[in-house]
């Protein structure tokens, strides 16, 4: 994967799960993908979750622009969550980010791409004007196989990676379709914390 000095997305790899993302398509913003793994259909399983951070490196408020995929890589759920000023957001992927999707279907595994941007609107707007803007961090937290009783969960911070313009144009026209189709469904929410 090439990564350039003006475009950066931020990648975690989940041992199982699916992925979330936070992306840039210009100069100086961040993509995160994160793999992602649903343990709602399993007895006592805990739940994972991602943290988004804005460390205030901009000192104003930024969007988290997140988009859900299922293991297809079809576009299940969307939304845009405002991040104050060192704000930390933590998002249930049962709940949250899986809980409501286009299909009517929770996704076992997949990945969530996260776009780091300029606010551009009250809610943030992740279909339309979405203006990457780097400096938002992501970690998710892998929910490992019962070893016992126990469910082992380890914790993963996003790298950077390239995410382009076609792409983001890409996203937000999916999402876009998501909100006029799914009449309520295929919108994610942005857990708690800002």
């Amino acid at each position: 994967m090439k990564v350039s000095a003006r475009k950066s997305l931020l990648v975690i790899a989940a041992i199982a799960g699916f992925a979330i993302a936070v992306g840039a398509a210009s100069a100086q913003t961040d993509v995160y993908k994160l793999n992602y793994f649903s343990n709602a259909n399993v007895s006592g399983a805990p739940d994972a979750t991602v943290r988004i951070d804005n460390p205030g490196f901009t000192y104003g408020n930024l969007c988290a622009m997140i988009y859900v995929f299922d293991q297809d890589q079809q576009l299940t759920e969307c939304c845009g969550c405002v991040e104050t000023h060192n704000g930390l957001r933590t998002i249930s992927v049962n709940s949250n980010l899986t809980g409501n999707p286009l299909t009517g279907v929770k996704s076992m595994n997949g990945m969530i791409k996260i776009v780091s941007a300029a606010v551009n609107n009250s809610p943030c707007d992740p279909t339309s004007n979405v203006k990457p803007t780097m400096n938002l961090r992501a970690w998710v937290t892998h929910i490992q196989n019962k070893v016992g009783s126990a469910y082992p969960i380890t914790e993963t911070e996003s790298s950077d990676s390239t995410l382009g313009a076609t792409e983001l144009a890409n996203l937000q026209a999916q999402c876009a379709f998501v909100g006029i189709l799914g009449s309520g469904q295929g919108l994610c929410s942005c857990g708690t914390g800002d």
